[in-house]
């Protein structure tokens, strides 16, 4: 049992607390204890959504500025663009460069768009599936067609393999990156299996940091495909948690000294960098790939908001200001994670068969509960008013056949509410092996 004199001396002083925060504050102060059973966390009626890995309004308060500079500025780029109108399907040339500096590519191989990555990873797999890729046919056109998929996994890689109809294969994840043994076997062999979902740095759940020598491998894949793909998702490549910015090695110049110009489509954006909602997305690929996607983007638009391009440029000007801005970030986010380990450590350190990663970036930290329990836990934390991402979410089509994996987002609630998240989430789990 902790004491609530205890946990304040842990928490940062000076953070606004939400009124939920304060309410469920004031129930624990009276009892000058944090909850000891599931029964107690429960009558503390959190309400609290931790389904999703939002940037807190903390975080997003970082960009505020952001929001006048375009008006500020005026709204004629660099190079007399009118960023009112309509043009551009590629992006504005400074945010195009502005890009190539994030992901180490040359401008003419970047495209910046609107807010969304993974807009334009649903996009990517349309045009794929309707049109074929540069010189081969509409996948729609050669039979089931399947992506390999790391699990742990981003959830919403699979919700647009489902929707479109493209068959899912689970690869087993290791903290260096998918079991390449695997991967290897699996295309070597099955000309239906067109790609794979990666997201090299800070993976989505996992927190794994792909290895040079797992990168080099799916550089050089033997794919019985030809027009296998890597899909290639660099969302947390500016994502530290620790001082330590790690780095993975550049995807596109490995794939074309491997002879595969063509097979990597890396995505970004910047969207848990400023605006959620409003950030900049950016595709970076091989020169026919980029000329395979403005052909087919010119039926889809007629230009991305071109203004929301330049106030970004204009307010993070280079790389080095960006890194700038997310070592606030870093500031906000890093006690939150540190909070709920430190929780789990306390309040599931002895408990068999429970086990969590300790992530060094990215926006996740996965919980693994003994087998059979993972369900029951999150519905029990549902019934407590705490709202988890579904047990199952991280796996294609939902099915986790142990029921064990747990996604936690702690980004978004205060430091005190994410603690306290963190003790009813272990409460919950202690619960759930309790009822099996």
């Amino acid at each position: 049992m902790f004491n609530i004199t205890r946990l304040s001396e842990v928490l940062s002083g000076g953070i606004l607390v939400s009124p939920a925060t304060a309410r469920v504050h004031s129930k624990i102060t009276k009892t000058m204890t944090t909850p000891a059973t599931y029964e107690e966390f429960k009558r503390l009626d959190m309400r609290l959504d931790m389904s999703r890995g939002k940037p807190s309004p903390e975080q997003l308060d970082l960009s505020r500025a952001l929001l006048d500079e375009a008006g500020t500025a005026g709204f004629m780029s660099r190079d007399g663009i009118d960023c009112r109108n309509y043009g551009h399907v590629l992006g504005l040339p400074e945010a195009r460069e502005f890009g190539a500096q994030l992901l180490d590519a040359d401008a003419a191989h970047v495209v910046a768009a609107g807010n969304s990555s993974l807009e334009l990873m649903h996009d990517a797999l349309v045009f794929a599936m309707l049109h074929g890729v540069p010189d081969h046919a509409p996948w729609v056109r050669q039979g089931e067609v399947a992506l390999l998929c790391p699990v742990p996994g981003y959830d919403r890689h699979f919700a647009i393999c489902e929707a479109l109809g493209i068959r899912m294969i689970p690869v087993p994840m290791r903290q260096d990156g998918p079991d390449m043994d695997v991967v290897e076997a699996l295309v070597k062999r099955d000309a239906s299996v067109k790609g794979i979902w990666c997201m090299p740095l800070y993976s989505n759940p996992s927190g794994a940091i792909w290895s040079q020598a797992t990168i080099g491998r799916l550089a050089a894949l033997a794919a019985a495909a030809a027009d296998f793909r890597l899909f290639w998702d660099d969302a947390y490549r500016f994502h530290h948690l620790t001082d330590t910015r790690h780095t993975t090695p550049n995807i596109i110049e490995l794939c074309e000294r491997a002879g595969h110009a063509d097979r990597a489509l890396v995505f970004a954006s910047l969207s848990k960098v400023t605006v959620a909602g409003g950030g900049i997305a950016f595709l970076a690929s091989s020169r026919r790939n980029v000329g395979w996607w403005q052909k087919h983007m010119n039926v889809r638009t007629i230009g991305p908001d071109k203004l929301n391009q330049l106030r970004h440029v204009r307010y993070l000007r280079d790389r080095e200001g960006l890194e700038r801005l997310m070592a606030k970030h870093r500031v906000l986010l890093r006690p939150k994670f540190d909070a709920v380990i430190a929780t789990f450590e306390t309040l599931l350190g002895d408990v068999p068969g429970v086990s969590w990663n300790r992530p060094e970036g990215g926006y996740f930290i996965s919980l693994y509960a003994p087998r059979g329990c993972a369900k029951r836990t999150v519905a029990l934390a549902a019934e407590a008013g705490l709202v988890l991402t579904p047990a199952g979410a991280a796996h294609p089509y939902g099915r986790d056949a142990d029921d064990a994996h747990l996604r936690i987002a702690p980004s978004y609630p205060s430091l005190e509410e994410v603690t306290l998240a963190a003790c009813g989430i272990a409460l919950s789990l202690r619960r759930a092996l309790q009822d099996r």
